[in-house]
């Protein structure tokens, strides 16, 4: 039960991305409707191809009215202009520095945080959110049963916002939604091989919509 309902809006995830068809797939999720942000993933990329990668859709996201989040590159989110830096390798030391070093200039996600000792130890060092989930193993229909326990638990006692990573199952958004979670993460679900990624998006909010309506009654 939620204890004080919110809509919950939508993050997304660019793992699934490759760079011939990134610019199209994001220009067609972002034309999908409401979007908080996209964590721009290197999956994989060398230096130089991430930077490039970031560069063509840092704009983009910016332009939808979108933070665009780089992940664990500090050097390109700066010269890409992105609005935030994530760290996924559950490096308390290191959240600590980036949050020091570009709070408030950058948003400071993180995430690799694997027990509720760790993760309650890494918001302490006060990220402006925390997320649940590991980028890249989205492959299953539902959230990750231990992602929807500890984004549950987080939401109903911490006040930093939590990003739970969604399933590539678009029918799985509700559970996910039920856990509280300020913003539900999707990869696989709007950029996987066979997505519509506009289509996803509009369905995401149809979903978020509808859920917060029956939640608010």
């Amino acid at each position: 039960m939620i204890s004080d309902p919110i809509r919950p809006r939508l993050v997304l995830v660019t793992t699934p991305l490759t760079d011939a068809d990134a610019e199209p797939r994001m220009r067609a999720a972002l034309s999908g409707g409401d979007v908080a942000s996209v964590l721009i993933d290197p999956a994989g990329r060398d230096d130089d191809a991430f930077q490039t990668f970031a560069e063509t859709l840092v704009p983009l996201v910016q332009a939808a009215g979108a933070a665009a989040i780089v992940i664990d590159d500090s050097r390109a989110a700066g010269r890409a202009k992105a609005d935030g830096l994530h760290l996924s390798a559950g490096d308390l030391e290191a959240l600590g520095e980036a949050v020091s070093r570009h709070q408030p200039r950058l948003i400071v996600g993180a995430s690799g945080f694997e027990t509720r000792h760790e993760a309650l130890e890494a918001g302490e060092r006060m990220p402006d959110y925390m997320l649940f989930g590991r980028f890249g193993a989205d492959a299953d229909g539902a959230p990750h049963p231990k992602s929807l326990a500890m984004a549950e638990w987080w939401a109903e006692i911490v006040e930093v916002p939590c990003i739970l990573l969604g399933g590539s199952d678009l029918s799985t958004l509700e559970a996910a939604a039920e856990t509280g979670a300020e913003f539900i993460g999707l990869s696989q679900a709007v950029f996987g091989e066979n997505a519509d990624p506009e289509a996803a998006v509009r369905a995401a909010n149809e979903t978020f919509d509808a859920f917060f309506e029956r939640i608010s009654q």
